[in-house]
């Protein structure tokens, strides 16, 4: 037994994920009916999003209560790449749109009840960002409310490098610590709950689901892979002054591949601190910026809200001026940033996005149904750009503060640093 834990444990995890798919893949087909297969992606999800928020609130308040912590322009930055990617990420969604333009067949039956959950405007989605920063602390840990964990984690780091002892730094560095390792153990884990969430995608929707969307799907995931492999590339490469694709190819792999099967940032929170940690990032910087990155780095949602929009302008014939679409660019940037990290946050914010063409609701409604429907790929991607960009911008805007100070990029990228694999 020992021997074969060795060998599980010596063996690469990308290795290891591609073996748990084409199982997943092979036993859907074969044993459809094996529920207890499909225990076992519930059981990884449900853990890592159970640990996610504990790991947050620990790592945010044991980083700041440090002598040594603090906040230096790198923190700005990343925000800046957050915002900006975003925003490019709407921009060319709506080139997208216009270029290969689409309809949705449209049906009161497609109307669901997560649907009724949409908000209402952007006021609304302003309003309820707010209110989820000063939300209830043990209530944010227990709801998974990013927001407010980074809100009262902040405060409380702050608050404690002023009054804590060094004894009591200590612990919560110790504790810090243990919950990290209990999350490396969540991880190595991953093979075994993908194999679970592929044997559940491919059993309950085979391949149809690319038949009757096809053509929507295609565009969604097409404008996506767009965003990861040029628009982000080009931010990084001009920001470091290097060949960026080694960074983005590593944050995809390591990054994204689980989040396309977990679908959701906030699940991807453990995974990406993982990876910022092997590529030698600063754990005072990470352990802040990842977190938010997964509220407000939202490339792949800004994406689904302008294109599911657009394509239900054009299914009932409204002409689209120019000034209209720069404003659709915007405002699905903004909302993006208030999409939950949780599976099908962003189809919420579609209602919102029709508003700005007079389409009423009851339409609206129907395509975020379409939307639930075409979710299983649609999501997936979705998650595994947002979540791989986290880690991208936060190893940026880190890279950047070295060639400042001198010091060489990681071997990677053609410098001479060696960072953790």
């Amino acid at each position: 037994m020992k021997k074969v834990l060795d060998t599980y444990n010596n063996t690469s995890l990308i290795l290891r994920i591609i073996i748990g798919i084409i199982v997943g893949v092979i036993l859907a087909f074969a044993v459809p009916q094996a529920a207890w297969i499909e225990v076992l992606g519930d059981l990884f999800v449900g853990a890592l999003k159970a640990i996610a928020p504990v790991l947050v609130a620990v790592l945010v308040a044991s980083s700041l209560c440090q002598d040594s912590a603090k906040l230096d322009s790198r923190f700005a930055l990343v925000i800046f790449f957050y915002l900006f990617s975003t925003y490019l990420a709407s921009f060319t969604a709506v080139l997208a749109s216009f270029a290969f333009p689409q309809t949705i067949t449209l049906s009161e039956k497609l109307v669901t009840d997560e649907a009724a959950a949409a908000p209402g405007g952007l006021g609304e989605i302003v309003h309820g960002l707010l209110m989820s920063i000063i939300a209830n602390p043990v209530e944010a840990v227990s709801e998974a409310n990013y927001l407010g964990i980074l809100f009262w984690a902040v405060v409380a780091g702050i608050a404690l490098k002023r009054f804590a002892r060094s004894e009591t730094q200590i612990v919560l560095v110790n504790f810090s610590d243990a919950v990290t390792q209990i999350v490396r153990w969540i991880i190595n884990l991953a093979p075994f709950g993908i194999c679970g969430l592929v044997f559940s995608s491919v059993a309950e929707n085979g391949m149809d689901i690319f038949v009757n969307y096809g053509r929507l799907i295609i565009l969604l995931v097409g404008t996506m892979l767009t965003v990861a492999l040029i628009i982000n590339p080009l931010i990084v490469g001009i920001a470091l002054r290097t060949n960026p694709y080694p960074l983005v190819l590593r944050c995809i792999r390591e990054s994204g591949f689980t989040a396309f099967f977990t679908r959701s940032s906030a699940a991807n929170i453990p995974v990406n601190m993982e990876l910022c940690r092997k590529l030698g990032l600063d754990k005072d910087m990470y352990s802040v910026s990842i977190p938010l990155g997964s509220t407000v780095n939202m490339d792949g949602a800004s994406v689904t809200i302008t294109i599911m929009t657009l394509a239900t302008v054009h299914t009932l014939g409204i002409d689209v001026s120019l000034p209209s679409a720069a404003l659709l660019s915007f405002i699905s940037a903004l909302a993006a940033c208030g999409t939950s990290g949780v599976t099908g946050g962003s189809l919420l914010l579609i209602p919102m996005a029709c508003s700005l063409f007079g389409i009423s609701d009851d339409i609206s409604m129907q395509v975020v149904g379409v939307g639930f429907i075409i979710g299983v790929v649609q999501d997936s991607m979705e998650t595994a750009i947002n979540s791989s960009g986290d880690a991208l911008f936060t190893a940026t805007a880190e890279y950047v503060q070295w060639k400042k100070e001198g010091k060489s990029l990681p071997t990677f990228l053609g410098g001479n640093t060696r960072v953790g694999l």
